[in-house]
């Protein structure tokens, strides 16, 4: 008994030099790392103000015609802000249909942004915008 006493207590202190060993091995490791030199954060941009983006509104299909046709919008705007407006400039109720297409091709999303839009599509800062009660394009 006494023996497998001594041997348990031999082994339990062999596995704390161990632990010792690998302690100090990983400690050395750590030191010896090289610091790497610590660069400031580039400075964040001055918030930019959105510029206006020239906006064409186009009837098609059979939309009534608006009077005005050409508007200065916001950039941050999103199209969901100028399909409010369409209802309101044609009183049109939340019922009745409307839908906005960009270059007679395709109808962006609720969400987009009229300056990502202009961006991608528009030309010499202006966007051309085709709206109508009936599906027109795809």
């Amino acid at each position: 008994m006494d023996t497998e006493n001594s041997e348990n207590q031999s082994e339990g202190e062999s596995v704390v030099e161990a632990q010792d060993k690998v302690e100090a091995e990983f400690e050395i490791k750590v030191e010896s790392e090289p610091e790497k030199a610590v660069e400031p954060e580039p400075e964040k941009k001055a918030v930019v103000k959105s510029q206006k983006i020239e906006i064409r509104l186009q009837a098609a299909g059979d939309a009534p015609i608006m009077k005005q046709k050409n508007y200065k919008v916001d950039g941050e705007k999103q199209i969901s802000w100028i399909l409010a407006f369409i209802r309101k400039y044609l009183k049109l109720e939340p019922a009745d249909n409307l839908f906005v297409y960009v270059n007679q091709a395709f109808s962006p999303s609720p969400d987009q942004t009229v300056t990502n839009l202009a961006e991608c599509f528009g030309q010499d800062n202006k966007l051309v915008l085709y709206y109508s009660r009936s599906q027109a394009w795809g």
